[in-house]
């Protein structure tokens, strides 16, 4: 009797057949975010790139916008009116637009990212 290479050798396992409502190897996000793979990783990743772009822009924004005001005091020293209008009133609507508009993307960002895991 010859001797069989056990590399050789086949084995046939049979089974009832599965039906799934997904091809065979698919994993919804949330699965991949859950199991902390490489793709939920991204995923994860993605969000937070985001929301630090969105908090940077609204960075460089009050920087250019409250950066210069000292400047412009040191500039002009016997005006503590225009200080005090500029402080109180000029700048507090563009800071509530600014903040408005912050919390608006992030809840988009969030929409959009909850709707990529729920696989929606």
């Amino acid at each position: 009797m010859p001797h069989q290479d056990p590399a050789e050798r086949r084995v046939v396992v049979t089974g009832p057949a599965r039906r799934t409502g997904r091809a065979s190897g698919y994993y919804r996000p949330r699965t991949e975010i859950d199991e902390q793979t490489t793709l939920g990783h991204t995923y994860v990743r993605s969000l937070m790139r985001s929301q630090l772009r969105a908090a940077l822009a609204v960075f460089a924004v009050l920087t250019l916008l409250v950066g210069p005001l000292p400047l412009l005091f040191a500039a002009m020293p016997d005006s503590r009116r225009l200080e005090w209008a500029v402080l109180g009133f000029c700048l507090y609507a563009p800071l509530v637009l600014l903040a408005r508009w912050y919390v608006r993307r992030a809840e988009r960002n969030e929409r959009d990212f909850v709707r990529l895991v729920e696989d929606r």
